[in-house]
């Protein structure tokens, strides 16, 4: 257990680096997943929109 800490310890530099590498990926993969959750509600609100539209074009 020592040698880890000395490890930690004489390379503390890389360890902050990976760490701040690990939260940007984390930051990057939860704003991918966002935008395809939005563009999947935008495309299907356009065709709800769409719907509507036809839909009282039918009725006039």
């Amino acid at each position: 257990m020592t040698t880890l800490y000395s490890f930690l310890d004489q390379h503390s530099l890389y360890v902050v680096l990976i760490i701040v590498l690990v939260i940007w990926a984390g930051i990057f993969l939860y704003l991918y997943r966002l935008d395809k959750r939005i563009n999947k509600l935008y495309s299907k609100s356009e065709s709800i929109l769409n719907d509507i539209h036809t839909h009282k074009e039918e009725h006039k």
